[in-house]
């Protein structure tokens, strides 16, 4: 039987031999020499500058203020210009804000896609992989709002914190009000409205007269007389009222604070510069009610927090 006969490109093939190349190999070349890299930890922070501007290239702060203002004086030493950091949970912010204070440019990283990048050694430390990275500019920073929008940004945060507590004394007040089987939550829509309030307090003033806490409800309450006083019997145990009791004040305390909050918000935002050159045209026909400071503020920081790094 005879075998298949070599192709041209057996014959020609020899081992080892060389190989023309079309070019040569392009290579990555650095785009900033003066970049340092931080690793953010919770007890220490690891900083890495360019090998050639210091005989130790890596070393470790601690995380208390005095630290942070030495991790900026050695950058300067070593004439750094821009600084990237990871962003992990909110340890970065004091020295981001101290650097940027000193004039660093200074990039938040996110440490998922740092990761993703490959061609890392396994004995590099995050610090200088950081460093590595950024002086070829391989990282992309996450955006930051100008320093006004973040202090807004900051107290809209606080308030939606004292939104959502309060809400959960609200559950509580549910609940202690299910436990004696007083089924307010049937017959008003809402139990911190004016009917649900007022019937609230007289039940922990001591009124249990059915006729008298009916007397309390709302002209425009859908719900009828009849139906609501069928709702208002129940069972008045110590230990549930003193629980309501509690939820109460602490849902009033919650209240004070929002209050507190949307005034510090309004205070704020008159401090901010006028940037319109013209005032909106009226609105023509039924006038609408204009929008409360609150209301505003929380459209404006919404906006800019959909874009916002977070």
């Amino acid at each position: 039987m005879k075998g298949k006969r070599p192709s041209s490109r057996q014959k020609k093939f020899t081992s080892g031999r060389a190989v023309k190349v079309a070019r040569k190999q392009a290579t990555l070349t650095q785009v900033n020499q003066h970049a340092a890299g931080i690793d953010i930890g919770s007890t220490s922070h690891f900083v890495a500058v360019p090998p050639t501007s210091c005989a130790a290239a890596v070393r470790e702060f601690s995380v208390f203020t005095k630290d942070l203002y030495a991790v900026a004086d050695w950058l300067k030493e070593c004439k750094v210009d821009s600084v990237a950091m990871e962003s992990t949970g909110v340890y970065w912010v004091p020295l981001y804000e101290v650097l940027e204070e000193r004039g660093f440019a200074v990039k938040l990283v996110d440490a998922r896609k740092v990761k993703n990048v490959s061609g890392r050694k396994s004995d590099v430390l995050d610090c200088q992989w950081l460093q590595q990275l950024e002086s070829y500019g391989l990282l992309a920073g996450a955006f930051r709002p100008p320093d006004e929008i973040v202090v807004l940004r900051s107290l809209m945060r606080q308030r939606e914190m004292l939104v959502k507590s309060a809400g959960i004394h609200i559950q509580h007040m549910q609940k202690a009000l299910q436990q004696m089987n007083l089924r307010l939550d049937n017959v008003v829509s809402d139990i911190t409205g004016q009917t649900g309030m007022r019937i609230i307090k007289a039940v922990l003033s001591g009124e249990r007269d059915v006729r008298k806490l009916v007397n309390l409800r709302d002209p425009h309450c859908k719900s009828s007389p009849e139906v609501m006083a069928q709702s208002l019997v129940g069972n008045y145990r110590q230990e549930h009222l003193f629980a309501l009791k509690q939820a109460v004040e602490l849902f009033e305390f919650y209240q004070q604070k929002i209050l507190e909050c949307e005034e510090e918000i309004e205070n704020y935002l008159k401090q901010l510069p006028h940037k319109r050159e013209d005032e909106p045209p009226p609105v023509e026909g039924r006038a609408k009610r204009a929008e409360s400071v609150s209301t505003y503020a929380m459209k404006l920081t919404n906006c800019w927090g959909s874009i916002c790094f977070r």
